[in-house]
């Protein structure tokens, strides 16, 4: 993180040990601070993906999906239905 390299920047779950409050506030922090790197982001959280440039959705290993999170919520999806799970359960909180 420290490098100024504008290529790269490779996260793996990086807020998934961290309350959904202190997540909010360092995905705003990453997305200001490297806002002109290209990120890569291993994440379980919707709202950490959702805007994101491109989703890649794995099931079992094999790429289901790839492409904008808005072109996938647009058609019948995997990640169409895992936002609209993330929606039922946040609303039942």
């Amino acid at each position: 993180m420290l490098k100024q390299s504008r290529l790269l920047l490779f996260m793996d779950e990086a807020t998934a040990s961290v309350d959904s409050q202190t997540d909010a506030v360092i995905q705003r922090i990453i997305r200001e601070d490297f806002a002109a790197r290209t990120i890569i982001s291993i994440a379980h959280r919707i709202p950490t993906v959702m805007d994101c440039d491109r989703v890649l959705v794995v099931d079992a290993g094999r790429t289901k999906e790839f492409n904008k999170p808005s072109n996938l919520l647009q058609r019948q999806s995997l990640f169409g239905a895992l936002v609209q799970e993330y929606a039922n359960r946040s609303t039942g909180l």
